[in-house]
């Protein structure tokens, strides 16, 4: 039994330690995975686009791709996680940013293989992401090892460039340690500011230093929803809790909350469509 996180993530209590224990008997074989994917919902996913002016205009757009939650392990169908690469890969964006929880329960060498393979096959001039709770919670190394070989920087209260766009990451917000003035130190200069953050509780940290996009997921819209999308329950927090899912404007910050693609303790989605998001600027 888990009596304690594998990584740096804090906040891992006894009783998870139970629970995760308790699920790695129940879904060993991915049994869960496997009979959600024989559903035809399985394929299903949904694209989040919208267009986002900036004040002073490009040269050319610049298009992000963002991409959370997808939860490889054993409540998540291979078919969604498919879907889903198969339409980052067709939008070509510039640039593509996850935004954490690879993994659900463990993360293992076949489960990094895996990461690495999807996430390379995207074609972007930048590749960037962000850890979420499970990742932290778990055996991280495996997971930052796999995103660099596929040509992804990971950020922890870190910036990477490209061209006058600055992509800010921060760390975790509930089990990590993010620091704004240390990350945003990062983009000094820059002309255009996005950042990426696990949790919307990551906003408090961004707001009011310029960041034209703010992208996150950690909620799942749910997973479980009432329909017209309403969550039962939201992990998150109050920020979280107020911004469950969608495309929201906070000031000058257009804030997207992604429903993730994955699955966590269920294996099944209800009112609540995984999705990815896709945002031209300029």
């Amino acid at each position: 039994m888990h009596t304690a996180p594998a990584g740096r993530g804090l906040h891992y209590s006894a009783a998870r330690g139970v629970v995760e224990s308790a699920l790695r008997v129940l879904f060993r074989g991915d049994w869960p995975a496997r009979a959600w994917g024989r559903l035809p919902v399985a394929s299903s996913v949904r694209v989040v686009h919208r267009r986002i002016p900036l004040p002073a205009p490009r040269t050319s757009p610049l298009r992000i791709a963002f991409a959370s939650d997808l939860h490889l392990g054993p409540t998540t169908s291979p078919r969604t996680l498919d879907e889903a690469f198969r339409l980052l890969c067709d939008a070509r964006p510039d640039v593509l940013v996850l935004g954490g929880d690879y993994v659900f329960l463990d993360a293992t060498p076949a489960r990094a293989r895996e990461l690495e393979a999807r996430v390379r096959d995207v074609p972007a001039r930048l590749k960037v992401a962000v850890l979420g709770n499970h990742d932290l919670w778990t055996h991280h190394c495996l997971l930052e090892d796999a995103l660099a070989r596929a040509g992804a920087t990971v950020l922890v209260n870190a910036a990477a460039r490209l061209d006058d766009l600055a992509v800010v990451g921060l760390d975790d917000p509930w089990t990590g340690t993010p620091d704004g003035e240390r990350a945003f130190a990062a983009a000094d200069g820059a002309a255009l500011i996005i950042t990426v953050c696990h949790a919307p509780g990551g906003f408090r940290h961004a707001r009011g230093r310029g960041a034209r996009l703010f992208l996150c997921g950690h909620t799942h819209g749910g997973q479980v929803a009432l329909p017209g999308g309403i969550p039962v329950v939201v992990p998150g927090g109050p920020l979280a809790r107020r911004f469950p899912h969608g495309v929201h404007q906070i000031e000058d910050t257009t804030l997207f909350v992604s429903r993730g693609l994955g699955g966590v303790e269920i294996p099944f989605r209800a009112f609540a469509p995984p999705d990815i998001g896709l945002f031209d600027l300029g």
